[in-house]
Formats: C-alpha cells, sequence, structure tokens
C-alpha cells in the first residue's frame, strides 16, 4: 500500500512539473522598430523573436572637377602714343625661267580578244604602235619679276601698357581696322585691342 502510494505521488510529481514547464512560455509579444538615419547611414530595428541591433553604415563621396581652361587674354590696353604704317616694298630680281617642253613618242600596245566556248574558245592577239605625248618642265633663260622685301605693316605705340607705368613706348601690330581706330583716337586715348604681333 505504501509502496502504491509513492508511485502516484511521483507521478503527480512528474505531471505538475511539466505543465509548469508548458505554461511558462513567451507570451509572444514582440515590438518592431526601425529607424534609418539618412544622415549617418545606420539602421536599427527590434523583431519579434527578442531585440536586436543591427547597424550599417555607407558613406560615399564622389568628387568631380571639371577644370575650366580659360583662354589666355591676348588682349592689350594702354594710352596712345603713336601709329605707323609701313607701306610695302618690291624690288626687281631675276629667276630661272620655266618652260613647258613636249616630246612625241610611241609605245607598242597590245590587244586580244575571245570567242567560242570550252575546247573551242580561241583567242586572238595582236598589236598596234600609238603616238603620245611627254611633257615636262625645263629651265630656259631668266626671267624678272618683283620680289617683295617688306611686307605692309599697321602698328600702335602704347604708354601704360596694361597699367604699367613702367611700360611705355611699346609697339603692336595690329590689323588695318584697328590701325584705323587708333589713326582717329584723340592723343593719349585709352585704346583696348588685340594686336597680331608684338614689336613693328
Amino acid at each position: 500500500m505504501f509502496g502504491k502510494r509513492l508511485i502516484v505521488s511521483g507521478a503527480i510529481a512528474i505531471l505538475i512539473g511539466t505543465l509548469g514547464a508548458c505554461s511558462g512560455g513567451s507570451d509572444g509579444s514582440g515590438n518592431g522598430n526601425g529607424v534609418d538615419n539618412g544622415v549617418n547611414g545606420v539602421t536599427q530595428g527590434q523583431d519579434d523573436t527578442g531585440t536586436g541591433t543591427g547597424t550599417g553604415t555607407g558613406s560615399g563621396t564622389g568628387t568631380g572637377s571639371g577644370g575650366t581652361a580659360s583662354a589666355q587674354d591676348d588682349t592689350v590696353r594702354g594710352l596712345k602714343d603713336s601709329v605707323r604704317h609701313i607701306t610695302p616694298k618690291t624690288t626687281r630680281a631675276t629667276r630661272p625661267r620655266l618652260v613647258k617642253k613636249c616630246t612625241t613618242a610611241t609605245r607598242r600596245v597590245r590587244h586580244s580578244s575571245s570567242s567560242g566556248t570550252g575546247s573551242r574558245r580561241k583567242t586572238r592577239t595582236w598589236y598596234t604602235t600609238e603616238r603620245y605625248r611627254s611633257c615636262t618642265r625645263v629651265h630656259r633663260g631668266t626671267e624678272t619679276y618683283r620680289k617683295t622685301v617688306r611686307t605692309e605693316k599697321w602698328c600702335v605705340e602704347l604708354d601704360d601698357v596694361n597699367g604699367d607705368k613702367r611700360r611705355d613706348d611699346v609697339w603692336y601690330r595690329v590689323g588695318r581696322p584697328v590701325y584705323g581706330d587708333a589713326l582717329a583716337a584723340d592723343e593719349h586715348a585709352r585704346l583696348e585691342f588685340s594686336p597680331v604681333a608684338d614689336g613693328c
């Protein structure tokens, strides 16, 4: 009788322990929060199984610079000092005279023609003589011509070039329209132009 009570008591204890384990589970409550920080690139969140933190940091920096190639400013500024027109100069000179010299020659030209087909095909060949002209330029005597020894120039002289008080009496070659404007300008008038070349 006592042994049966021990067996029953043990079975009851096991049953109570089993029921306690089953009733002590999670309540299944979960909280899902997500924060996205666009500045720092960090995202944090919690899922239904517990509390978790996931950190992802991404930073991308793109730098692009487009170099601006500034064209060199060749404009000069200053006060009108003087203008100058240099006329062209030529002289008489001689040079070898080139003349066209032609000769007549002959050459042998081959001709051919075919007729028939297959084994009956025949080819006829004949030659003719053709005349042609061959021309070259050769020196014969001399001839006279006008040789340019000085080209025409239009020039302007400036003082205080680009605001520098020490740069006076500087000559520039200019185009004819600029020369005309400078010629019509008053003495010591402020001029601005793009020269053709330095000096005169």
